[in-house]
C-alpha cells in the first residue's frame, strides 16, 4: 500500500508540473521580420479585365499567431469619383496665374473616392513563416491565401514583403516596423529625407499593364509651402516624354505652338493620427485645353501610406492609384506602388 501510495504521489507530481514551452498548447508565432505593423498596397490587375482592384492599408500581427487588416478598397465593379481633401496649398507654394509658370497651380487638392474617411474592409486571419516566406490564410467565407517573401532591411529597424503569390491579388507590396500605425512623419520631415527614394509601378490603363522599376523620386525638387505646413508642391517642367498633343492636348500640349507639357504635382497629408497621405497630378495642358485652370477630368489620385521604421524615421510610401474615368471603365487608371530607400 506504502508503495502504490508513493507511485500516486509521484504521477500526480508530474501532473501538476507547468507544461514546457514544447508542449504547450499554444506556442508563440514569430512575427514576420520581426515586425509588428505593416503598410500594404496589392491589387487584382489583369490586361484583359475591367474587374480589377486595388487595397491600401495595414496589417497587424500578433505572436500569437494572427493577423488583422484595415484595408481602403477601390474597385472597377463600383467605381468612386475624386474627393476633395479640404487642402488648397498657399501662395508660398503655388501661383494664381494661369500659362506657363514655375510653381503648380492654387487648387484644392484632390484624392481618391473614399480615403478621407474610415477604411472599407477588415479581416483577421492566421500566418504561419517557413524560412523567408510568410503565408496568410484569411477566415472569410470566400478561400483567400497570400505568401509573401519577408526581406529584413541591413540596418534591422525594417522588414519588406514582396508578394509572391494570392488566390486573388496579382500584385503587392508591403513594409513594417514596430512603429505604431498612429506614428507619422510630418510633411517637414518627409521633404528633409536624407536619402535617395526610387519607384516601383506596376499599373493598369487602357487594357494594358505597364510594369517601372527603378525610377527616381525627386522628393527634393517638392516646394514647402509655409503657410499649408502640410503639403508639398512641385511643377514639373516641360519636356517630350509626356503631355503631348497626341495624348490629349492637341492644342497646348508638348509640339504644339503653344508646347506647354508641364506637370502639376500636389502631396499631402490626408490625417495627423495615421499613415495616410496623397499624391495628386496631371497635366497643364489637359486644363487649358477645357478652359480650366484647375483641371476636373481624368486625373491622376493616389493615395499613399507612409513607411515608418522601428526609429520612427520616415522610409517613403506605399501607394495605389484609383483614378477612375469620368467616361468608360477601359480609361480607368489603376496601380500598386511603392517608393522607398529599401527595394
Amino acid at each position: 500500500m506504502r508503495f502504490a501510495a508513493a507511485i500516486l504521489s509521484f504521477l500526480l507530481a508530474i501532473a501538476l508540473l507547468p507544461a514546457s514551452p514544447a508542449t504547450a498548447a499554444v506556442s508563440a508565432a514569430a512575427l514576420p521580420g520581426g515586425k509588428s505593423t505593416y503598410v500594404i498596397s496589392q491589387g487584382h490587375l489583369k490586361a484583359a479585365s475591367q474587374q480589377n482592384w486595388v487595397r491600401l492599408g495595414t496589417y497587424r500581427f500578433a505572436t500569437g499567431g494572427t493577423v488583422t487588416s484595415s484595408l481602403f478598397l477601390w474597385w472597377q465593379r463600383h467605381p468612386q469619383a475624386r474627393q476633395r481633401t479640404g487642402t488648397k496649398p498657399d501662395s508660398s507654394c503655388t501661383t494664381t496665374a494661369g500659362g506657363k509658370q514655375t510653381r503648380p497651380r492654387a487648387c484644392e487638392i484632390l484624392t481618391a473616392g473614399g480615403f478621407t474617411g474610415a477604411p472599407d474592409e477588415s479581416r483577421t486571419g492566421t500566418y504561419t513563416l517557413a524560412g523567408n516566406v510568410l503565408t496568410i490564410r484569411w477566415n472569410i467565407a470566400q478561400a483567400w491565401t497570400e505568401q509573401w517573401y519577408v526581406e529584413p532591411s541591413p540596418d534591422g529597424k525594417l522588414a519588406r514583403l514582396d508578394l509572391k503569390q494570392s488566390t486573388l491579388a496579382t500584385h503587392g507590396y508591403g513594409y513594417g516596423s514596430n512603429a505604431a500605425v498612429s506614428t507619422r512623419r510630418a510633411m517637414s520631415s518627409v521633404k528633409a529625407f536624407p536619402g535617395s527614394l526610387r519607384q516601383d509601378l506596376t499599373s493598369w490603363a487602357n487594357g494594358k499593364i505597364v510594369n517601372a522599376a527603378d525610377d527616381p523620386f525627386g522628393l527634393s525638387a517638392f516646394r514647402a509651402c509655409t503657410g499649408t505646413t502640410s503639403c508639398l508642391t512641385y511643377l514639373q517642367p516641360s519636356s517630350n516624354g509626356a503631355c503631348q498633343k497626341a495624348g490629349g492636348c492637341p492644342n497646348y500640349g508638348g509640339g504644339t505652338s503653344a508646347n506647354v507639357s508641364s506637370i502639376q504635382y500636389y502631396l499631402t497629408m490626408i490625417s495627423k493620427t495615421d499613415r495616410r497621405d496623397t499624391l495628386w497630378h496631371w497635366c497643364t495642358c489637359l486644363a487649358m485645353e477645357r478652359d480650366e485652370f484647375c483641371y476636373t477630368g481624368n486625373s491622376h489620385v493616389k493615395p499613399l501610406m507612409q513607411i515608418i521604421d522601428d526609429s520612427g524615421a520616415f522610409r517613403g510610401w506605399v501607394g495605389a492609384e484609383a483614378s477612375f474615368s469620368t467616361g468608360s471603365r477601359a480609361t480607368d487608371m489603376l496601380a500598386v506602388l511603392r517608393i522607398s530607400d529599401f527595394r
